[in-house]
C-alpha cells in the first residue's frame, strides 16, 4: 500500500470515528452548554503550542457550525450540516499548511482545501435553489 493510500485509508477511518463521534452527540442540546463549554472545546487538551491551539479552535467552529435547527428534511439538514464540517476540514488544512512540515500531508492538505471549497460551493448552489 502506497503512503498515499495509507493516509487516504486513515483519513476515511477517521471520518467513520468522526461521524459515530458525531451521531453520541446528536442528541446533546448544545444551546443549553452555555459559552463556557465551547470555550472548553477551543482549549487544547495536552500540548498547547500554537499549532494545538489553532486546530482546538477550528475544532470548536467546527462543531458549533454543525449545531443546526433540524427541519425534517433530510437533504437540506444533510447540507447545512456538511458545510460547517467541511469548512472545518479546510480550516485544518490551512493549520497543517501553517505549521506542518511533511510535504506529503502539506499536499494532502492542499487537495483538501481545493476539494472542500468546491463542495461547500455546491451545496451552497443546491441550498439557493432548494429553499435552504
Amino acid at each position: 500500500m502506497s503512503l498515499k493510500q495509507k493516509i487516504v485509508a486513515s483519513a476515511l477511518a477517521l471520518a467513520f470515528s468522526s461521524a459515530a463521534f458525531a451521531q453520541d452527540h446528536s442528541t446533546m442540546d448544545h444551546g443549553s452548554m452555555g459559552h463556557g463549554a465551547m470555550e472548553d472545546m477551543a482549549t487544547p487538551k495536552g500540548d498547547s503550542g500554537p499549532s494545538s491551539t489553532a486546530f482546538a479552535k477550528a475544532n470548536a467552529r467546527m462543531h458549533e457550525g454543525m449545531d443546526i435547527a433540524y427541519s425534517g428534511n433530510a437533504d437540506a439538514d444533510f447540507v447545512r450540516g456538511m458545510i460547517a464540517h467541511h469548512q472545518g476540514a479546510i480550516d485544518m488544512a490551512k493549520i497543517e499548511l501553517q505549521y506542518g512540515k511533511d510535504e506529503t500531508l502539506r499536499k494532502l492538505a492542499q487537495e483538501i482545501i481545493a476539494a472542500q471549497e468546491g463542495e461547500i460551493k455546491m451545496m451552497k448552489e443546491w441550498l439557493a435553489k432548494n429553499g435552504g
